[in-house]
């Protein structure tokens, strides 16, 4: 499952690859740390993504931004957000663009995790045998 990162610290960023990448079928195609770039990369390459993985506070910009420039996006292709503010307000406001999932740096890992099992299970039921 192709999947762009929106994430500026580069120790978290790297980690989570790694993590998702060992225990998950993600596959990272690339990784944006500001609002303006990550807007770019996913508008210019609508169709290289199945999962995008969104910070909501950025070196520029807002991960919101991200979400909001994505309303506009293919039904199978996901997006979540994992963020240090997952407040009842950031859920609710994430919802409202349409966000899948939102998740807690601090303790949702192993929920994100589970989202990136199932959804990398849907993808490869939708893209029939190999």
């Amino acid at each position: 499952m192709k999947t762009y990162i929106v994430e500026d610290n580069v120790t978290i960023r790297e980690n989570l690859v790694g993590t998702l990448e060992e225990l998950t079928c993600i596959c990272a195609v690339g990784y944006a740390e500001t609002e303006s770039d990550a807007v770019r990369w996913l508008a210019q390459h609508g169709d290289e993504w199945d999962l995008a993985i969104v910070d909501l506070f950025l070196k520029q910009g807002s991960g919101l931004g991200v979400l909001q420039a994505l309303s506009e996006r293919r039904p199978e292709q996901k997006i979540v957000v994992l963020s240090n503010y997952a407040t009842p307000d950031i859920r609710k406001r994430c919802a409202q663009f349409g966000v899948d999932a939102v998740f807690d740096k601090s303790n949702e890992i192993e929920a994100l995790i589970d989202f990136c099992i199932r959804q990398s299970s849907v993808v490869q039921q939708a893209s029939g045998p190999g």
